[in-house]
């Protein structure tokens, strides 16, 4: 089971690489070293300023 959704992965990423040109390689070198990091940091502060705006204020 675990081979065979990797095997699906792995196709995946030869269908990405085949269809924008970049090969395999570069399209897993695309995807796990710039776009999920950026992701990663954009959702971050996303959250931070949802907790830092749902933040009960404190009335004295």
């Amino acid at each position: 089971m675990v081979n065979d959704f990797f095997n699906w992965c792995v196709y995946v990423l030869e269908v990405i690489g085949n269809v924008t040109g970049m090969g395999y390689e570069l399209a897993n070198i695309v995807i796990f070293v710039f776009i999920q990091p950026i992701l990663i940091l954009i959702f971050f502060i996303l959250w931070r300023r949802e907790v830092k705006k749902n933040k009960p204020s404190k009335t004295f």
